[in-house]
């Protein structure tokens, strides 16, 4: 707790103004997606969390890739990644061409590739996210 000038007792973390920029808030609201779109979005980001799903997305960086050779380059048995893909599947992350028994996985869009390759751009440029690991 800090005391204020005024001799009133406030949280540092509070706010003493419950809104400081009426119009800016005002404008951020107007443009906030709506609940559902919200949803979708943390759901991407919570299919990204997943160490074996991101590897099976970077590897479809370099184009498709049928299930048994994304399972070997993601070190996931072929269960594990056909499961992996399906969730991908799903949220429309990835989709699949099937040629005979052969199932052929791509990244759905030009926006995932996006975001992969700015989540890996961001991470590599980002020393202080573990400044306890060895640069190599």
């Amino acid at each position: 707790m800090k005391s204020s000038s005024i001799g009133q007792v406030t949280d540092i973390e509070g706010c003493a103004t419950k809104v400081v920029d009426p119009d800016r808030v005002a404008a951020v609201r107007s443009r906030m997606p709506a609940e559902a779109d919200l949803v979708d979005t943390a759901d991407v980001f919570g299919l990204l969390a997943d160490p074996g799903r991101l590897r099976l997305l970077l590897a479809l960086l370099e184009g498709e890739l049928c299930v048994c050779d994304l399972a070997v380059v993601s070190g996931l048995s072929e269960s594990a990644a056909s499961h992996a893909l399906r969730l991908l599947r799903a949220h429309r992350v990835v989709t699949v061409r099937r040629a005979g028994r052969m199932a052929y996985y791509q990244l759905d869009d030009a926006h995932v590739r996006m975001l992969l390759d700015l989540a890996v751009a961001h991470t590599a440029h980002t020393d202080a996210l573990h400044p306890e690991r060895e640069q190599g």
